[in-house]
């Protein structure tokens, strides 16, 4: 074993020092347009789980999300097609969840509420009309 020059061949311990309190420290802000992004990954997440929309009935549109954190808390509010026939209230409340955990566990931030806006309902019929030019 090489040792340099001046020292014992034995690794020799970082300093230790002692950090601020952590309210000294600073804080970890996530802006609102972070928080929405992954809310609105969140929700395409759980829309495919809880409201799959079958092959004959097209793609729905992306959910999309806006957010609003203050004070270590956020609301949400989410945007999405869902098929029809569901259960509509079912299925929103299981993506309401989905969304609130997940947003919670990746952002470290309560979810004080996920407001959730049906955009359309999908039916077979929306996808067997041709596009309008």
């Amino acid at each position: 074993m090489k040792t340099r020059p001046g020292t014992s061949g034995q690794e020799s311990a970082p300093p230790t020092t002692s950090l601020p309190a952590p309210a000294e420290r600073g804080a970890t802000v996530i802006p609102d347009r972070v928080v929405a992004r992954i809310a609105a990954q969140a929700a395409h997440t759980a829309q495919s789980r809880h409201a799959a929309v079958l092959p004959d009935r097209g793609s729905p549109e992306a959910p999309s999300a806006s957010a609003a954190v203050r004070i270590g808390s956020v609301r949400l509010h989410l945007t999405m097609d869902l098929p029809y026939p569901t259960n509509i209230p079912r299925v929103c409340e299981r993506i309401q969840q989905d969304v609130a955990e997940k947003v919670a566990q990746l952002t470290g931030l309560r979810v004080g509420e996920v407001l959730l806006t049906v955009r359309r309902l999908m039916t077979a019929a929306d996808t067997s009309r041709g596009r309008v030019r």
